[in-house]
Parts: C-alpha cells; sequence; structure tokens
C-alpha cells in the first residue's frame, strides 16, 4: 500500500526549535521524527511514500536524500500550503486508483500499521475510511469521536470546549479511492482540510481503529520534552513503534 506522509507544516507553535529546523526532523531520541514514520512505514511493506514539503524544505531535501531505501520514498513540494486534504488532491494520481496510507508526520506513534491495515481489510462494506484512534489526554485541542457498536464514527469533535469523551483522531488514515476523489472534487479553492472539510461528509462511513498504546502530538516544546522522556526510557512503550 502507497502512503502519503504529510510533513510541510510550519511547527509554528514549536518556536523557537522550528525557526531553524522543519517540524518533521525535530529529533525524538535522537532520530529526526520523519525517520520515525518512515522506517514504520517501509517495515510494514509500504511500496513508495510520498512526502510533501514547504517550510525549509531543502533541510528536508537534504535529510532525504541521505536516507535511501531504494527509491522507495518520493518527495513532492507545495510552493504554498494545500491544506492536508488539498495534498491528497494534488497528489491523487500517486495512489494509482487504489486504497492508500495518509498520515500526519507531526505526531509519534507505536501503532501498528500492519494491524491497522487488517482492520481496513475487514472494515464494514459501507466504510470508505479507517481512522486510527487513541485516548488522549488533552481532549479540547484533539478531534474527539463518537462511535456505534461497530466502531462506525458517527459523530466528529474537532478541538472544541469541553468535548463527549477522550478517544481522538490520531491522524492516520486508509483512504479508498473514493475519499481521495472526494478531496480531488473539493480542492477548488486555495486549501482543503480534512478533519473540517472531509472527515464529516464520511459520518457513518468510517471505521474506527483504536490503539491502545503511545500516541503524542509533538505540538508543543512541553510535548516534545515528554516524548523524548517517555521513548528513552527503558522499557519504553514506543519500542514496538515499528512491530508488525
Amino acid at each position: 500500500m502507497r502512503a502519503l506522509l504529510l510533513a510541510a507544516g510550519l511547527g509554528s507553535r514549536l518556536r523557537p526549535i522550528t525557526n531553524h529546523l522543519p517540524k518533521c526532523l525535530v529529533p525524538i531520541a535522537g532520530k529526526p521524527l520523519l525517520q520515525h514514520w518512515l522506517d514504520a512505514l517501509l517495515a510494514a511493506g509500504s511500496e513508495r511514500v510520498l512526502v510533501n514539503t514547504h517550510y525549509l524544505s531543502e533541510l528536508v531535501v537534504g535529510f532525504l536524500a541521505g536516507y535511501g531505501e531504494g527509491g522507495k520514498v518520493e518527495i513532492v513540494h507545495e510552493p504554498r500550503l494545500f491544506g492536508t486534504g488539498g495534498t491528497v488532491a494534488a497528489n491523487a494520481g500517486f495512489f494509482q486508483g487504489e486504497a492508500g496510507l495518509v498520515l500526519h508526520a507531526d505526531n509519534l506513534s507505536d501503532l501498528s500499521l500492519p494491524g491497522m491495515m487488517r482492520a481496513h481489510a475487514g472494515r464494514p462494506p459501507r466504510c470508505a475510511m479507517t481512522m486510527a484512534t487513541f485516548d488522549t489526554d488533552q481532549p479540547g485541542s484533539s478531534g474527539i469521536v463518537e462511535c456505534d457498536d461497530e466502531d462506525v464514527v458517527t459523530a466528529f469533535h474537532e478541538k472544541v470546549p469541553d468535548p463527549p469523551g477522550i478517544r481522538a483522531n490520531a491522524a492516520v488514515y486508509i483512504f479508498e479511492p473514493e475519499v481521495i476523489s472526494t478531496c480531488k472534487a473539493l480542492f477548488a479553492k486555495e486549501t482543503l482540510d480534512l478533519s473540517t472539510e472531509v472527515i464529516p461528509l464520511y459520518l457513518g462511513r468510517i471505521l474506527a481503529h483504536h490503539h491502545p498504546g503511545y500516541h503524542r502530538d509533538i505540538g508543543s516544546p512541553a510535548s516534545l520534552r515528554r516524548a523524548n522522556a517517555d521513548f528513552g526510557a527503558p522499557h519504553s512503550p514506543c519500542a514496538t513503534l515499528y512491530s508488525k
């Protein structure tokens, strides 16, 4: 399965760290966040990975030039930020008419990607998307989901005060071609956002694949410090990052 790794963001909340370093290259336990995901994707058998760039793109290109992996990793530059859905739309052809993974590169997770792929293969027939979810300790700054008895998402609350629960969108998706086509059809303006403009269209058709392990948004200096402490500790919960 091909994968689009969203890595072009400005990382504004991580300043001053990101004044001279793109967020995707911020190190966790000595390894860039982007590399954590690339290693996980390639270990899971992704045949090709596309990484989008924008902010300090020359540093990302330089890192990927030394990454190797037999030409499996490609780069696409955005002269302006297209938004998460806009990037999917602009690169719809990359998926070659097949289902594909779409991931935000600014999270640290020990999510089993092969396990998520298996869940997607066994999803209810009406579902065109699988979304990884996790239990967050910051529900007000997350996209909170409500699900039915089949773990199908029935309601989605994107960063609202006092949301009804802690089960959150982990920003790791598997999209069927229908969803990719929807992004392409909607991308008629400057940006398109997955959380606010695409996901609401698929309520009742999204399988929530719940991840009980480690997942953290590296969105602030405090979160980065916490992730480094978690990842560097003996018997770290992230030790299974590449597990199948």
